[in-house]
Parts: structure tokens; C-alpha cells; sequence
């Protein structure tokens, strides 16, 4: 829902100026109800000035009384010519002059150790071109011999987080199928287990065999012919 320009300030002004209930005034501004009772009373927004919406031509003197005589209706805004600010579009990320001259080792380093990364991301996480990359990568860039590797989180270009979620986009964004890491600690761990689990299960076969009868271990004992059954 499209709101009104500096809600607040539209809010108090309304507060001041109308007989609108505070649920009116709070769908149109698109605050809580509460807040719009709390400017009534004072205690928010003490220091703000009204805007009045009828004069920039965000709300028509109409509406405002048809919506004044019936609590139930709702302030619908007008279509104004008045230009709305736009969010700002994200640009290289900024950085101060005195770490500029640290961006050709932290590109080293990433090329080195990164080497899925694009050009694009590495410009967006520390601020950079992508012709100052290309002169690193290729060894033309006019300091080339006093470059040394480091680690851009340690220099203070961008923040661990930025550089691990930029490695995690790379694999997909370059169609490179990942292969999983093998855990060679917990496969060792498991195959561990697995032979303590068959050597209990000998020592209890064990222990069940040594329970049983001598004689049903070996089988039936086979009768002598000769010998006398004493009768």
C-alpha cells in the first residue's frame, strides 16, 4: 500500500486537524494505532511539525470529510506530481584512501585462492575494477613486483561474511557441480566402531556357546556296541 510522503509527520497533522479516528489516521499513514494515539497524546513526535497532506495534494478535501462523517471508511491517497523518493541504486563499494594502495594484494590473493570468483564479485567486495584486476592476474599492473597476497578481511576491505557469501555464490553462478567433502576423521571413527561392534558380538557368541551343554555343543554321543548297559 502506497503511503503518504513523511507518514509522521502527515500523522500529526491529521491528529491536529481532523475529527479522523486514530484507526483512520493509522491505515492511512501506515503506522500502529497506538503510535497515533501517542502522538495525540504527546508523547511521540513532540517535535515534529504537521505536514498537511490536502496541500501537496496527497489527499483531496472530499475524501477527508466523507471519511470524517463514517469512522468505517478508509483515506485513499491521491495521485500526485509530486516526484517520491527512489531507493538508491548499490554502487562499487567505497574505500578510503588510506587502504586503496592494499586492493592490488587483496586481489592477488583472491585470484590465488578464489579463483572461482568473477571479476564482478571481486570489484563488489573490495571495491575495485575490473582492468586493475585483469593487470593483476596478468602481472602488468604497474606495482607488480612489490604485490604480495593478503587476505582482504585482514586488510579491512570487506568482512568475512561478504567474502564467504560471494564463495558460495561462485560454484552456482559458473554452473561448477561442488563434490562433497569427505569426512575422512568420521569415516575412520565409524570403521572403528564397526569392528569394537563385531568383536562384542564374538565375545557374546562366545559367552552364549560356553553356556550350553557339553554334549549338545558336540552333538548326540554315539553308543558303544560293546558296551554293557548293566542289566
Amino acid at each position: 500500500m502506497a503511503l503518504p510522503l513523511m507518514p509522521k509527520a502527515t500523522a500529526v497533522w491529521l491528529v491536529e486537524n481532523t475529527a479522523l479516528t486514530f484507526e483512520q489516521i493509522a491505515a492511512f499513514c501506515g503506522m500502529h494505532e497506538l503510535e497515533v494515539q501517542a502522538i495525540a497524546d504527546g508523547e511521540v513526535a513532540a517535535g515534529i511539525v504537521g505536514l498537511d497532506p490536502l496541500a501537496n495534494g496527497q489527499l483531496t478535501k472530499q475524501e477527508l470529510e466523507r471519511c470524517e462523517k463514517e469512522p468505517r471508511f478508509r483515506l485513499v491517497l491521491s495521485a500526485s506530481d509530486i516526484p517520491r523518493p527512489q531507493a538508491r541504486a548499490k554502487g562499487a563499494r567505497y574505500t578510503p584512501v588510506s587502504k586503496r594502495h592494499d586492493r592490488p594484494d587483496a586481489i592477488a590473493w583472491l585470484l590465488k585462492h578464489h579463483p572461482e570468483l568473477t571479476d564482478a564479485q571481486i570489484s563488489k567486495l573490495i571495491g575495485t575494477t575490473k582492468p586493475t584486476i585483469s593487470t593483476v592476474r596478468d602481472k602488468s599492473h604497474w606495482n607488480a613486483a612489490n604485490i604480495k597476497a593478503r587476505n582482504p578481511v585482514t586488510l579491512g576491505l570487506c568482512s568475512e561474511m561478504d567474502l564467504e557469501k560471494e564463495i558460495a555464490l561462485a560454484p552456482r553462478r559458473a554452473g561448477v557441480v561442488v563434490a562433497p567433502q569427505v569426512d575422512y576423521a568420521t569415516e575412520a571413527e565409524q570403521t572403528f566402531d564397526h569392528e569394537r561392534e563385531r568383536e562384542r558380538e564374538r565375545e557374546r557368541q562366545e559367552e552364549a556357546d560356553s553356556a550350553v551343554p557339553a554334549f549338545l555343543r558336540t552333538g548326540p554321543v554315539k553308543r558303544d556296541e560293546n558296551e554293557d548297559d548293566g542289566f
